[in-house]
């Protein structure tokens, strides 16, 4: 089993920023890749970003060059870098690990951008 916890989240004005953190624990030793999603009132859950454990990253073009996900597979944490924050950008942000043959959620933190 592995844990997942989220933290960061707030409000915060368009064109601000926020930094979102996720620690791992458990059995966290065959995690491959890392990620972020989100999910918004009335819409589908969507990828936001993910890191590969040799480093591939990967993006939602609707976050390109505002986001950045990061890894520190020492502290067993991803994070992510969310600058120039936009109204849409309003959502719950969950936390993602997958495993060869499980995949784990965090309980999700809030990102509000006002206007």
């Amino acid at each position: 089993q592995v844990q997942l916890v989220e933290s960061g989240g707030g409000l915060v004005q368009a064109g601000g920023s926020l930094r979102l953190s996720c620690a791992a624990s458990g059995s966290i030793f065959s995690i491959n890749t890392m990620g972020w999603y989100r999910q918004a009132p009335g819409k589908q859950r969507e990828l936001v970003a993910a890191i590969a454990s040799g480093g591939r990253t990967n993006y939602a073009d609707s976050v390109k060059g505002r986001f950045t996900i990061s890894r520190d597979n020492a502290k067993n944490t991803v994070y992510l870098q969310m600058n120039s924050l936009k109204p849409e950008d309003t959502a719950v942000y969950y936390c993602h690990a997958a495993q060869p043959i499980m995949n784990y959620w965090g309980k999700g933190t809030l990102v509000t951008v006002s206007s």
